[in-house]
């Protein structure tokens, strides 16, 4: 379905294309998300009643607002941004393009094309298990330190009061009810700062 086509459909013309596209997504999943794009960026789903773009594909095509909103990104990556010729995304396939879409999505231009080789060449339970192996290798060369923060606090205050973690909340939530919340916000602030400006430093 080409871009010019679309713009000269009606929303009623567009609403029933989806409902048809829909039975069969993964051969679809291109003319598909073009027009899911066209209604989430055009708030076309408004024309319907609704409020959001999620509201209305899980009520009118029983479609959940996450696989839309996959399909819409897939389109608005592969065809709008990068240009990939649709005979290419079919023949990687709906599946294989999400399973890169993290890499490609940061990637440089050369890579995105190494990706897309990728893609097409590799059997996707080998392509996810290889994007997996990725994905962990950088997260233990990059860790974030943020979140090692919160488990070396919550593993320190698990132990020193000796209870699980839901008790903790529990006495937490006791030791903040009274607090004074501008003090405490105040202190948060100053820490956050400093946390982040000397983490910066590290990498730097």
């Amino acid at each position: 379905m080409s871009i010019n086509k679309n713009e000269m459909m009606s929303p009623d013309e567009k609403f029933n294309a989806i409902a048809n596209l829909r039975e069969k997504l993964e051969d679809n999943f291109i003319a598909l998300g073009e027009l899911l794009s066209d209604i989430k960026r055009s708030k076309l789903y408004r024309f319907k009643g609704y409020e959001t773009f999620k509201e209305f594909v899980e009520a009118e095509y029983q479609l959940s607002g996450s696989l839309a909103s996959k399909l819409a990104v897939t389109y608005d990556l592969y065809i709008e941004e990068m240009d990939v010729d649709e005979s290419s995304m079919k023949e990687i396939g709906f599946e294989r393009l999400q399973l890169i879409k993290p890499m490609v999505q940061k990637a440089d231009w050369d890579i995105r094309d190494e990706w897309l080789q990728k893609a097409a060449d590799t059997p996707t339970n080998e392509l996810r298990s290889e994007i997996k192996e990725l994905k962990k290798q950088e997260k233990d060369e990059n860790p974030d330190l943020k979140k090692v923060f919160v488990d070396q606090y919550l593993e320190k205050m698990i132990t020193w009061f000796n209870c699980p973690k839901s008790e903790l909340n529990y006495k937490l939530a006791l030791y903040f009810q009274d607090a004074d919340l501008d003090d405490v916000k105040k202190l948060v602030k100053e820490k956050q700062r400093a946390f982040e400006q000397e983490t910066q430093m590290n990498k730097e």
